[in-house]
């Protein structure tokens, strides 16, 4: 069901743009036509830009009960509606919300300092120099994996699941899936692992093996923490965010045509 409980005459809308001459002159022209309200009291936001922009838009709003909704105005823009500049409100107001909720990602440097970062695509931990690195697995307090050699290892979201879990041949999960993604990076032994599905109610914690000769960072979206020791993770039960897609494309055929494609 459309999650906007007023007309669609009435519905106020902040338009927000990447730096790209693209998305800003979308923009300019939208707010021309709809008029633009503060973000702070608009009913929905729409991110113009491509995936990385919705990225960084949900990232702002996350927890703030606001929806967006995005329209391409960059390349893949998987996250995105297509760019229409007619009956924009109308489309907003039939449009379908997903809620989706951001792992939290709890790190411990090489200094014993914490590092605190959510991320609504995927956390994942990446070999810092040419040795590879050697990563423990614990799920819930089990160890799964005593040592994985590999170039990395991730745990995404459903909503992440088609972006860099997709890259390194992980599985697509559909949005409203319980399950969370662990997908190692060209891994070296065991080989032939190619990573778990896992509830989404789970703890994983990635121990980091011999960290002073195989350092490795750790990424939540796009927060950056180097040399990391230890990093926790699981699924924020407190945060979330809504995404507004339209009725004729929703997120649940994006998601089943993407695994046509290949």
């Amino acid at each position: 069901m459309p999650l906007l409980d007023k007309p669609a005459d009435q519905i106020s809308l902040a338009f927000l743009a990447a730096d790209t001459p693209e998305a800003r002159d979308a923009a300019k022209r939208l707010a021309a036509l709809y008029g633009q309200e503060d973000p702070e009291r608009a009913d929905v936001i729409v991110a113009l830009g491509g995936d990385g922009f919705m990225l960084q838009t949900l990232h702002e709003t996350m927890d703030s009960g606001r929806r967006i909704y995005g329209m391409n105005r960059g390349t893949i823009g998987f996250l995105m509606n297509e760019y229409r500049e007619t009956d924009l409100r109308e489309r907003i107001s039939a449009a379908l919300g997903e809620t989706i909720r951001p792992l939290r990602m709890v790190a411990v440097d090489d200094t014993g300092a914490l590092h605190h970062a959510n991320a609504l695509n995927e956390v994942s931990l990446l070999r810092q120099s040419f040795q590879a690195a050697k990563i423990r697995i614990t799920v819930d307090g089990k160890v799964r994996l005593d040592e994985l050699i590999c170039d990395g290892v991730m745990v995404a979201t459903p909503a992440g699941s088609t972006a860099y879990n997709l890259s390194a041949h992980g599985p697509i999960i559909p949005l409203d899936a319980p399950l969370l993604a662990l997908t190692p990076v060209s891994p070296f032994r065991p080989r032939r692992w190619r990573g778990a599905l896992l509830p989404n109610h789970v703890t994983v914690v990635f121990d980091i093996l011999e960290p002073g000769k195989r350092p490795v960072n750790a990424v939540a979206d796009h927060s950056e923490v180097k040399s990391v020791v230890k990093v926790t993770i699981r699924e924020s039960r407190s945060v979330s965010a809504t995404l507004l897609f339209d009725a004729e494309h929703g997120w649940d055929e994006r998601i089943l045509a993407e695994q046509f494609r290949y």
